[in-house]
């Protein structure tokens, strides 16, 4: 009989393992290229985690992980592979940023900011639902489907910006400046309040928001009759519709959710730092989410771990490309690229090792109880 491996050595230890691989992998292309790997790695961890104000970056760019990471992960459960994370992030922003544009000027921030949050959860779930009702209803590909939306999500962005939402005379395609009360407060605002000194960065008050959401989606799926419905689906249709469970209405709340999920990026980006609808916002985040959610097992606790090791990443690489002369930030995208490789796409790669491993250790233990 083929040992399987405990949850924790899933969970825990066959991550580090991918992220130890892919260390190792990129430390020798580094060599290869005549810089040093140590060196490299010690100014990407300090960049990331060895200051206060890098620490903030780091997790700013993980929040926008968590949310995009999320949404993989909601509709994988389902047994949907949703890849219009990107999309939904851009229809998220346009509808916190409509809200914003349109009430801005006339109501305060405790009333604007949670009406910018609806909206952006809602464009982005209308977004991903077209995608899902095809899927449900028409057998249409959810991948063809969805990577087919985040063209027409970037095109439609473009448009508006271009055609309705410029201001006169200028030729920049962004919005106008939002209102004050439509902007969400920065963490180190919130921090100095409180007589805590703390730099500025881009962190802001939606990192509680991805917590929350994460601590959400956990128990809806683990806690909840609808999540165990979803989950049925995903593990077998067939199985679910013989019990009584309609496998196109799960497909609808899952893309649904999901949607929801990729569209409050739009509530870090563009209430929390632009604070104006602009292009490129969501920068690959939403195709970043797909990495995140492989990495952390599709489980909220894994997608928050590997969302701040993305963060790292794109922080402490940032801090590389400016710091170690001669390493440019194409060398830096494929340090990157490495961990995406080894974390994500081969995540399972280096699972019958452990498997065979962890065989051999119960094998002695199995024998001494026989005996």
């Amino acid at each position: 009989m083929t040992p399987t491996l405990p949850r924790w050595v899933d969970l825990v230890l066959l991550p580090l393992f991918n992220l130890g691989i892919a260390l190792l992998a990129a430390g020798i292309v580094v060599a290869v290229v005549g810089q040093d790997p140590w060196q490299v790695l010690s100014v990407m961890l300090h960049g990331a985690f060895g200051s206060a104000r890098g620490f903030s970056y780091t997790l700013y760019y993980a929040t926008t992980f968590v949310f995009t990471g999320l949404a993989v992960a909601v509709a994988f459960h389902a047994g949907l592979f949703n890849i219009g994370g990107e999309g939904q992030a851009v229809l998220g922003g346009l509808g916190t940023g409509l809200v914003a544009l349109w009430l801005g000027p006339a109501l305060p921030a405790w009333v604007l900011l949670p009406l910018m949050l609806t909206g952006g959860a809602f464009a982005g779930m209308a977004w991903a639902a077209v995608p899902g009702w095809l899927q449900a209803w028409r057998g249409s590909h959810i991948v063809i489907t969805t990577i087919m939306f985040n063209f027409l999500a970037s095109t439609l962005l473009v448009w508006l910006l271009v055609e309705h939402l410029k201001p006169a005379g200028s030729m920049a395609p962004e919005s106008e400046a939002f209102a004050p009360s439509a902007h969400l407060p920065a963490v180190h605002q919130v921090l100095r309040a409180l007589g805590i000194d703390w730099p500025a960065s881009p962190l802001n008050l939606s990192l509680l928001l991805a917590l929350a959401a994460a601590a959400a989606v956990y128990l809806l799926l683990w806690h909840t009759r609808a999540g165990y419905r979803l989950r049925a689906v995903g593990s077998g249709p067939a199985a679910a519709a013989y019990a009584g469970i309609d496998p196109r209405r799960q497909v609808m709340v899952a893309m649904s959710i999901s949607g929801a999920l990729a569209g409050l990026v739009g509530m870090n980006e563009i209430a929390g730092v632009q604070h104006k609808l602009l292009l490129e916002f969501v920068a690959g985040a939403g195709f970043t989410g797909i990495a995140v959610a492989l990495m952390g097992r599709n489980h909220p606790v894994g997608i928050v771990l590997a969302s701040v090791l993305f963060g790292a990443l794109f922080q402490g690489g940032a801090e590389v490309a400016f710091e170690v002369p001669g390493f440019s930030r194409d060398m830096v995208v494929m340090l990157q690229g490495f961990i995406v490789l080894f974390s994500g796409a081969m995540a399972y790669v280096a699972a019958p090792w452990l498997v065979r491993a962890w065989g051999w250790r119960r094998a002695p233990q199995a024998g001494a109880a026989h005996g």
